[in-house]
Protein backbone atom coordinates (compact mmCIF):
# COMPACT_ATOMS: atom_id res chain seq x y z
CA UNK A 1 0.00 0.00 0.00
CA UNK A 2 1.81 3.03 -1.30
CA UNK A 3 -1.06 5.89 -0.71
CA UNK A 4 -4.74 6.29 0.78
CA UNK A 5 -7.21 8.58 0.27
CA UNK A 6 -8.27 10.66 2.84
CA UNK A 7 -11.84 12.33 3.08
CA UNK A 8 -12.46 14.55 5.97
CA UNK A 9 -14.52 17.87 6.49
CA UNK A 10 -13.22 20.89 5.36
CA UNK A 11 -14.53 22.65 8.83
CA UNK A 12 -12.28 21.17 11.63
CA UNK A 13 -15.06 20.10 13.96
CA UNK A 14 -16.38 21.46 16.99
CA UNK A 15 -14.06 19.59 19.46
CA UNK A 16 -10.23 19.49 19.14
CA UNK A 17 -10.42 15.38 19.37
CA UNK A 18 -10.98 15.55 15.65
CA UNK A 19 -7.90 17.71 14.76
CA UNK A 20 -5.85 15.25 16.46
CA UNK A 21 -7.47 12.62 15.05
CA UNK A 22 -5.69 13.96 11.87
CA UNK A 23 -2.53 14.66 13.16
CA UNK A 24 -2.51 11.06 14.29
CA UNK A 25 -3.32 9.70 11.17
CA UNK A 26 -0.69 12.16 9.45
CA UNK A 27 1.80 10.40 11.74
CA UNK A 28 0.94 6.45 10.93
CA UNK A 29 0.97 7.11 7.12
CA UNK A 30 4.21 8.81 7.01
CA UNK A 31 5.82 6.19 9.44
CA UNK A 32 4.16 3.14 7.40
CA UNK A 33 5.30 5.43 4.03
CA UNK A 34 2.14 6.29 2.83
CA UNK A 35 1.52 8.98 0.54
CA UNK A 36 -1.14 11.10 1.39
CA UNK A 37 -4.29 11.78 -1.69
CA UNK A 38 -6.90 14.18 -0.41
CA UNK A 39 -8.82 16.86 -1.77
CA UNK A 40 -6.25 19.63 -1.92
CA UNK A 41 -7.74 21.98 0.22
CA UNK A 42 -6.05 24.13 3.26
CA UNK A 43 -8.84 24.36 5.37
CA UNK A 44 -10.47 22.36 8.27
CA UNK A 45 -9.36 18.77 8.81
CA UNK A 46 -8.42 18.12 5.08
CA UNK A 47 -5.51 21.25 5.95
CA UNK A 48 -4.60 19.80 9.44
CA UNK A 49 -3.92 16.19 7.86
CA UNK A 50 -2.24 17.72 4.82
CA UNK A 51 0.07 20.15 6.48
CA UNK A 52 1.20 17.64 9.28
CA UNK A 53 1.85 14.78 6.67
CA UNK A 54 4.04 17.46 5.29
CA UNK A 55 5.75 18.75 8.55
CA UNK A 56 6.81 15.35 8.83
CA UNK A 57 8.51 14.81 5.76
CA UNK A 58 5.30 12.65 3.97
CA UNK A 59 4.23 12.68 0.29
CA UNK A 60 0.87 14.38 0.12
CA UNK A 61 -0.80 14.67 -3.53
CA UNK A 62 -4.19 17.38 -3.70
CA UNK A 63 -6.77 16.89 -6.25
CA UNK A 64 -9.12 20.45 -5.83
CA UNK A 65 -11.51 21.57 -8.68
CA UNK A 66 -10.61 24.98 -10.24
CA UNK A 67 -13.82 26.59 -8.70
CA UNK A 68 -12.26 25.56 -4.67
CA UNK A 69 -9.09 27.17 -6.39
CA UNK A 70 -10.59 30.54 -6.97
CA UNK A 71 -12.27 30.43 -3.82
CA UNK A 72 -8.70 30.73 -2.65
CA UNK A 73 -9.06 27.57 -0.60
CA UNK A 74 -6.19 25.43 -2.26
CA UNK A 75 -3.27 24.45 -0.39
CA UNK A 76 0.04 25.51 -2.19
CA UNK A 77 2.68 23.83 -0.55
CA UNK A 78 1.79 20.15 -1.52
CA UNK A 79 4.04 18.01 -2.88
CA UNK A 80 1.64 17.68 -5.97
CA UNK A 81 -2.01 19.63 -6.88
CA UNK A 82 -3.70 18.56 -9.37
CA UNK A 83 -6.30 21.59 -10.58
CA UNK A 84 -9.09 19.22 -12.27
CA UNK A 85 -12.40 20.85 -13.87
CA UNK A 86 -15.27 19.22 -11.61
CA UNK A 87 -15.86 17.18 -8.46
CA UNK A 88 -16.37 13.92 -10.92
CA UNK A 89 -12.83 14.88 -12.35
CA UNK A 90 -11.78 15.12 -8.34
CA UNK A 91 -13.25 11.94 -7.24
CA UNK A 92 -11.68 9.97 -10.01
CA UNK A 93 -8.51 10.87 -10.27
CA UNK A 94 -8.34 10.94 -6.30
CA UNK A 95 -9.60 7.09 -6.50
CA UNK A 96 -7.19 6.62 -9.42
CA UNK A 97 -3.97 7.81 -7.33
CA UNK A 98 -5.20 6.10 -4.15
CA UNK A 99 -4.27 1.83 -3.18
CA UNK A 100 -7.30 2.61 -0.36
CA UNK A 101 -9.33 4.79 1.20
CA UNK A 102 -10.41 6.32 4.29
CA UNK A 103 -13.10 8.55 5.78
CA UNK A 104 -12.52 10.72 8.95
CA UNK A 105 -15.66 13.05 10.17
CA UNK A 106 -16.86 14.83 7.95
CA UNK A 107 -20.05 16.68 6.25
CA UNK A 108 -22.22 15.73 3.03
CA UNK A 109 -19.03 15.87 0.91
CA UNK A 110 -17.09 12.50 3.31
CA UNK A 111 -20.45 10.93 3.12
CA UNK A 112 -20.95 11.28 -0.15
CA UNK A 113 -17.16 10.25 -1.08
CA UNK A 114 -16.99 7.29 1.73
CA UNK A 115 -20.41 5.61 -0.15
CA UNK A 116 -19.35 6.28 -3.86
CA UNK A 117 -15.90 4.16 -2.92
CA UNK A 118 -18.21 1.26 -1.17
CA UNK A 119 -20.84 0.85 -3.76
CA UNK A 120 -17.96 1.32 -6.81
CA UNK A 121 -16.47 -1.72 -4.26
CA UNK A 122 -19.72 -3.44 -4.33
CA UNK A 123 -19.71 -3.49 -8.21
CA UNK A 124 -16.39 -4.69 -8.37
CA UNK A 125 -15.19 -1.20 -9.93
CA UNK A 126 -12.19 -1.12 -7.35
CA UNK A 127 -11.04 -3.72 -5.18
CA UNK A 128 -9.27 -1.02 -2.80
CA UNK A 129 -9.98 -1.27 1.08
CA UNK A 130 -12.40 1.15 2.34
CA UNK A 131 -11.92 2.15 6.16
CA UNK A 132 -13.99 4.72 8.59
CA UNK A 133 -12.42 6.28 11.42
CA UNK A 134 -14.59 6.38 13.42
CA UNK A 135 -12.98 8.97 15.85
CA UNK A 136 -14.53 9.45 19.71
CA UNK A 137 -17.94 7.35 17.95
CA UNK A 138 -18.41 10.02 15.64
CA UNK A 139 -19.78 7.73 13.34
CA UNK A 140 -21.74 5.26 15.62
CA UNK A 141 -25.18 5.72 14.30
CA UNK A 142 -24.04 5.44 10.45
CA UNK A 143 -22.92 1.96 11.79
CA UNK A 144 -25.77 1.28 13.22
CA UNK A 145 -27.55 2.76 10.20
CA UNK A 146 -25.26 -0.08 8.05
CA UNK A 147 -26.40 -2.44 10.10
CA UNK A 148 -29.93 -2.00 10.20
CA UNK A 149 -29.87 -2.06 6.39
CA UNK A 150 -28.05 -5.07 6.73
CA UNK A 151 -30.79 -6.83 8.43
CA UNK A 152 -33.61 -5.62 7.16
CA UNK A 153 -32.41 -6.75 3.30
CA UNK A 154 -31.31 -3.65 2.08
CA UNK A 155 -27.53 -4.45 2.43
CA UNK A 156 -25.75 -8.12 1.78
CA UNK A 157 -23.80 -9.12 4.95
CA UNK A 158 -20.70 -8.71 2.60
CA UNK A 159 -21.07 -5.76 1.54
CA UNK A 160 -21.48 -4.25 4.78
CA UNK A 161 -18.49 -5.62 5.71
CA UNK A 162 -16.82 -3.88 2.85
CA UNK A 163 -16.25 -0.54 4.91
CA UNK A 164 -13.36 -1.55 7.61
CA UNK A 165 -14.83 0.27 10.67
CA UNK A 166 -11.78 1.66 13.88
CA UNK A 167 -11.67 3.85 16.22
CA UNK A 168 -7.84 4.24 16.03
CA UNK A 169 -5.84 5.21 12.92
CA UNK A 170 -2.71 2.56 13.48
CA UNK A 171 -5.14 -0.63 13.90
CA UNK A 172 -7.26 0.77 10.76
CA UNK A 173 -3.88 1.17 8.66
CA UNK A 174 -3.21 -2.63 9.52
CA UNK A 175 -6.48 -4.20 8.71
CA UNK A 176 -6.44 -2.08 5.23
CA UNK A 177 -2.54 -3.38 4.47
CA UNK A 178 -3.41 -6.72 5.09
CA UNK A 179 -7.05 -6.06 3.25
CA UNK A 180 -7.70 -9.34 0.18
CA UNK A 181 -10.26 -8.34 -2.37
Amino acid sequence: MKSICVYCGANPGVSPVYAEAARTLARALVDENIALVYGGGNVGLMGIIADEVLRLGGDVSGVIPTALVEREVGHTGLTRQFIVKDMHERKAMMAQLADGFIAMPGGMGTLEELFEMLTWSQLGIHAKPVGLLNVEGFYDNLVGFIDHARDQGFIRPQHAALMMVESAAGPLLQRMKTHKA
